[in-house]
């Protein structure tokens, strides 16, 4: 039986929105907004891996659980796999899920949607596709998208590439990709192991190092993306929609 456990990987230091985790969403810390919504899915145990003691605080003080991690460490995955060790050092826990804490709007069924993928043990992680909507989006570099295909019914369909161009070329959906991931235990440690790979350089997308090394990524949909907050705008966008 799968055993999943949720962490969120959150730290203050960002280069084009400093102190994002705790920027207030309509009375409501962005971190806490991540949380809730991991909370809701109902999935198993949620703690919060944190590089700055601030965000520890607001999680713990809201009642949720938090590590604090390597200010250093050079990725989210790298901070998931730490308090991973910490939280769980018997690994009763076979599947990690790495929910990124910039995504305020994230969903309950969304969380959910990822768990689809776990049971297959053709793939070594899930992730959560959804449907471009608008040229802007398809054209739009930070908007990456995935090399996959999906029959009528099929429920999860493996990644063949990822990329800030759109692709596949020819006509069919072109695929958005959400990077909130859920890992096999033993995937996630080789892959934190292993060095920056060339795709990974070149496309900027550190999945693209999993894909080189030979690890299955199964893809689950999702009708709409939820929008990461990476600028003051989108801030502001994820203020206007808990006023909605």
């Amino acid at each position: 039986m799968i055993s999943p456990l949720v962490i969120i990987p959150a730290r203050l230091a960002s280069t084009r929105l400093p102190g994002k985790p705790l920027a207030d969403i309509a009375g409501r810390a962005m971190i806490l907004r991540v949380l809730d919504a991991a909370i809701a899915a109902d999935v198993g145990p949620i703690a919060v891996a944190a590089a700055d003691q601030e965000i520890c605080d607001v999680v713990t003080q809201a009642g949720g659980r938090a590590v604090l991690t390597d200010p250093n460490l050079p990725s989210g995955s790298d901070r998931v796999w730490q308090a991973a060790q910490e939280l769980d050092p018997d690994g009763a826990h076979d599947v990690i899920i790495n929910l990124q804490g910039d995504l305020p709007t994230f969903s309950p069924d969304d969380l959910r949607a990822v768990m689809r993928v776990m049971p297959n043990p053709a793939f070594d992680i899930g992730t959560l596709v959804a449907p471009v909507l608008s040229e802007g989006e398809k054209l739009a570099e930070s908007v990456v998208k995935v090399a996959c295909h999906f029959d009528e019914d099929t429920l999860c369909a493996p990644a063949l590439y990822f990329s800030r161009n759109p692709i596949p070329w020819g006509e069919g959906a072109i695929w958005h990709h959400v990077g909130v991931y859920g890992w096999r235990r033993e995937a996630l440690e080789r892959f934190v192991s292993l060095p920056e790979s060339g795709l990974e350089r070149r496309e900027k997308l550190e999945q693209l190092r999993a894909l080189e090394a030979g690890m299955r990524i199964g893809c689950a949909r999702i009708d709409a993306a939820p929008f990461g907050v990476d600028t003051p705008a989108d801030l502001d966008r994820a203020r206007q929609y808990f006023k909605a």
